[in-house]
């Protein structure tokens, strides 16, 4: 098998270009335009043909896509911060993007197109309440960064159906693990703990999110390639919700910065208060289910960070005031 990924120098992008390229038999192409979520040395370990290009870019992702037999679609802006701020760049590559990348794969009559979304695109679930959402729900994302991916998501079963281009779409909850920038929720909180700053935290910290490691997102996107139905949608959940406030005791407890203040910050608008997956389908159709719990491999990824400095310092150079 010859596979496309694109955003393949990101995060979860990386972590599945190296469970790939680790299986017999299969080439990797990586297309990445190397934004500031882009990172060149998440790459340098494996043996993969890397391609500097944009999702818009009709002729780059055509050369890239050349010769491919799935294409995994990983590129995406997915800050949510930035995106209230200003979701143009949301808009062009979570858009625009994926609508270029599926008419790429249609004309080189790929086998498939795994399509990797997010659990925002379904808006927030009662704090209290003990549902899940599932694949048929309406989608009613509440940031700009969710409503971007939700129309991608419509994208793609809208090529499914029109051109019947075999597409199936990925749902991962929030996804932790080594490698991950300190913009999002985990990594920010051990950087900033390990550096004795204080912790901002939004609103009461009581917002509940269902967190799935990356290796564990990473096999569920695989899965989707080899035994999903074309045309259907996955959700690929963590069963493992944690309020924020508790993840982020969980890190000062495993940095073991205790003095290091977590302070309340005003709240993000329309800040959904919990996320929550039925991962049924997912389990029943691809056998697949999560395996690593925040619990247990909290303190792997807590070592990771602080056993690369110079990742870590070139991220923070990367993100300036975001991190």
């Amino acid at each position: 098998m010859k596979a496309l990924v694109t955003g393949g120098a990101g995060f979860i992008g990386s972590a599945l270009v190296r469970a790939l390229a680790a299986r017999s038999g299969c080439e990797v192409v990586v297309l990445d335009a190397f934004t500031y979520a882009g990172v060149p040395e998440n790459l340098t370990d494996v043996d993969v043909e890397v391609i500097e290009g944009d999702v818009c870019d009709p002729a780059a992702v055509r050369d890239a896509i050349a010769g491919c037999d799935v294409v995994l679609h990983l590129a995406a802006e997915s800050h949510v911060d930035r995106s209230i701020d200003d979701d143009t760049d949301f808009l062009r590559t979570n858009v625009l993007g994926t609508r270029v990348v599926l008419e790429a794969a249609e004309a080189a009559s790929v086998d498939r197109v795994v399509l990797a979304s997010t659990d925002e695109v379904y808006g927030a679930l009662p704090l209290d309440g003990g549902e899940a959402f599932r694949e048929e729900d309406p989608l009613e994302p509440s940031s700009p960064y969710a409503a971007s991916k939700a129309a991608g998501d419509l994208l793609a079963g809208a090529w499914w159906r029109t051109h019947g281009l075999d597409v199936v779409i990925t749902r991962g909850s929030n996804t932790w693990g080594p490698r991950q920038l300190p913009e999002k929720l985990i990594p920010r909180m051990i950087v900033r703990a390990a550096a004795g700053r204080e912790l901002p935290l939004f609103g009461d910290g009581r917002h509940v999110r269902d967190w799935l490691y990356v290796e564990d997102h990473v096999s569920g996107l695989i899965a989707a390639v080899e035994r999903g139905s074309a045309g259907s949608v996955y959700n690929l959940g963590g069963e493992c919700e944690r309020s924020n406030i508790d993840v982020v005791r969980a890190v000062v407890e495993r940095v073991g910065g205790d003095a290091t203040p977590i302070t309340q910050v005003a709240d993000r608008p329309g800040h959904d208060r919990r996320y929550a997956l039925d991962i049924t389908r997912a389990r029943t159709e691809l056998g697949w289910e999560p395996r690593v719990t925040l619990e247990a491999g909290l303190g792997d990824v807590v070592d990771w960070y602080a056993s690369n400095p110079g990742w870590v310092s070139s991220a923070l150079a990367r993100l300036g005031e975001w991190a």
